[in-house]
């Protein structure tokens, strides 16, 4: 996958934890992968239409993502993926996307996200090839985004 359409992702996604957060997540091994759907995890997929079509997808344990949340709310703890939960991962997949976007247009790529949709399925695989960026926060624990390739 071009650097090109990795490094917006890779950098907003940093920028945005960073800000929501106040704490810079760290970078691990970039690679090329299949996935599948483990359970315990959230899973939301976001769509990249325009002159690229890509789709992000976000992959966080449960806990990381309560302790994520728990960030975004200032501290407010939260125990079980309930609506609020929900809806907090979401836009955190919203402003990372959204972002990359803007970035991808100030490369002269004009694209558009649509709205994030969780996945609930058991066994679900997705079955092409994705590019994989694990991002681990400290005192929070690690989560990947996945772009198809």
């Amino acid at each position: 996958m071009q650097a090109s359409l990795v490094n917006p992702f890779l950098s907003s996604s940093i920028h945005v934890i960073e800000t929501l957060i106040q704490i810079k997540p760290s970078v691990g091994q970039l690679s090329v992968q299949t996935i599948d759907y483990i359970h315990h995890y959230v899973w939301f997929k976001i769509g990249i239409v325009g002159n690229l079509n890509k789709e992000i997808l976000f992959g966080f344990p449960e806990t990381v993502a309560f302790k994520m949340v728990s960030g975004m709310m200032g501290g407010y703890p939260v125990t079980e993926f309930d609506e609020m939960c929900q809806s907090a991962v979401g836009e955190l997949g919203n402003m990372i996307s959204g972002n990359a976007s803007t970035i991808l247009f100030q490369q002269g790529i004009e694209v558009d996200i649509t709205p994030p949709h969780l996945i609930h399925q058991t066994g679900y695989t997705w079955g092409e090839k994705v590019f994989s960026i694990p991002l681990t926060i400290e005192t929070i624990g690690q989560f990947n985004i996945y772009i198809s390739a």
